[in-house]
């Protein structure tokens, strides 16, 4: 571990404040083809100390340094070995790094006891990334992933400020102080309106979540979320960009005295009826729908998801909001002008969870009609999480093997990327592709994006993937 370092720059510097950190050099992973940094000759497991004498905390940082034409890079290579080296550059030129870790001073941790927390419901034993509980502003800014505001400190605020971190992406679950504070089990969670407001003031934007528990932040607490939250979205100012309104999951690891419900049918179909009217009149008032339903929502209730339209501008589609209808739009497109036939005859099945099978019928259909060629398409429960109606991306290795034991398969199963650990073969409960086609005796290929899906689905190319399975 690195000494730890106190910065006393000038107090009108962005990057650092005059506190003290404990910042790891920025170990690299990987350099672009034909970059600078290649050029150069950095290499995958240098890492950087610090640029132009300043130390990055972060990807933030980082990026905010090399912007500069002159840079003078101390780096500590793969053989612990320092090395000071300068660049000229034009000012807003990639060096072409990727690195391993988003953060280099350690990710800021959740403190929050929420009984609906997905990570809190998991077994044990597991790869311990599995149980980081992330409440990061930074990975909240950089890739969108939600926060609750009750960790920040002081010094946090001043730098989103100071950097204009916006938008961020905030887990709001109920504007009534009470009710979030028994949520988090945090008695700092109930100043959740006043932290917007400081956003407000600051010139800072955020995207709202909020995961409804039935009986606890639904009905009327849930039309006052949303309502004082739409305050901030005024002509004046657009604090609040939108809110997703998202089912609570619960899987069979969860305590037994959680006081949680699950999201019926009947419970889903009200839900959808009580938020479009709340869109009606936001639309009448605001000139936006505003607020809008994860898809697990319609999926569940067995009700057709809205048209692509009444998305907007898809704001949430990253939280599931709107993803599946976007997803179904391309394939649409996609698959208007298909061949007649295969060259080869082909038989092979697609995997998804079971709660988008009805969804992508259509779309199986449509393919199907190809001469020769023909795609089973299966929706899985999950047996791992206990969940019949699970979505595709929470699939695990032994759902697969559960949930096509002795089935047809053709020459081959197909499943989304999405199902698998980024840039690995892992599954989320560790089996990983080799083991799970053991099991199957077949053959497991990822699909990438939607091209990719259909043809490979279709046979007519072959994508180039960049999925270690080391």
């Amino acid at each position: 571990m690195w000494q730890e370092i106190n910065f006393k720059e000038d107090s009108n510097d962005l990057l650092v404040p005059n506190i003290t950190y404990k910042i790891n050099p920025a170990e690299i992973e990987s350099i672009d083809y034909n970059s600078i940094a290649q050029e150069i000759g950095f290499e995958s497991g240098d890492s950087i100390i610090s640029i132009n004498g300043k130390k990055p905390r972060d990807l933030i940082d980082y990026q905010i340094l090399i912007s500069e034409e002159i840079l003078k890079i101390s780096v500590l290579d793969k053989n612990k070995k320092i090395h000071d080296i300068s660049i000229e550059k034009d000012q807003d030129a990639s060096l072409g790094i990727n690195f391993k870790d988003a953060v280099f001073d350690s990710i800021k941790q959740c403190n929050n006891k929420c009984p609906f927390c997905f990570i809190d419901q998991q077994p044990s034993g597991k790869r311990k990334s599995l149980y980081i509980k992330d409440d990061d502003y930074r990975l909240s800014f950089l890739y969108g992933s939600y926060l609750t505001l009750t960790n920040l400190k002081k010094e946090d605020w001043e730098r989103i400020s100071a950097q204009k971190l916006s938008p961020l992406f905030i887990s709001v679950h109920a504007t009534d102080p009470k009710t979030r504070e028994k949520l988090l089990k945090n008695k700092k969670a109930g100043e959740i309106l006043d932290q917007i407001a400081w956003f407000e003031q600051n010139s800072i934007q955020i995207h709202a979540q909020i995961v409804v528990c039935p009986g606890i932040n639904d009905g009327d607490i849930l039309r006052k979320s949303i309502f004082e939250l739409s305050k901030f979205h005024n002509n004046v100012s657009k604090t609040v960009l939108s809110v997703a309104i998202v089912p609570v999951g619960l899987t069979k690891f969860r305590p037994d005295d959680d006081g949680l419900k699950p999201i019926s049918k009947e419970y889903a179909i009200k839900t959808i009826q009580q938020v479009e009217m709340f869109q009606s009149s936001l639309q009448n008032t605001h000139g936006t729908r505003f607020c809008w339903l994860a898809d697990e929502w319609y999926l569940i209730a067995g009700m057709n998801l809205p048209s692509y339209k009444t998305y907007e501008n898809l704001p949430q589609e990253s939280n599931g909001v709107g993803s599946i209808r976007s997803f179904l739009q391309i394939l649409t497109t996609k698959t208007k002008n298909l061949p007649k036939k295969v060259n080869k005859q082909k038989k092979v099945c697609w995997i998804v969870g079971k709660l988008v099978y009805e969804a992508l019928i259509p779309t199986v259909k449509t393919l199907n009609n190809i001469n020769g060629l023909t795609i089973m398409l299966y929706g899985l429960p999950s047996v791992y999480w206990g969940q019949e109606q699970v979505v595709t991306g929470l699939l695990t290795g032994e759902d697969l093997i559960h949930g096509l034991k002795n089935k047809d398969l053709g020459e081959g199963i197909y499943i989304p990327s999405i199902m698998l650990k980024l840039n690995t073969d892992l599954f989320l409960d560790d089996k990983n592709i080799s083991q799970v086609e053991n099991e199957l005796n077949t053959k497991i290929h990822v699909l990438d994006d939607t091209n990719d899906i259909i043809n490979s689905l279709i046979g007519i190319s072959h994508s180039k993937k960049t999925i270690n399975y080391a």
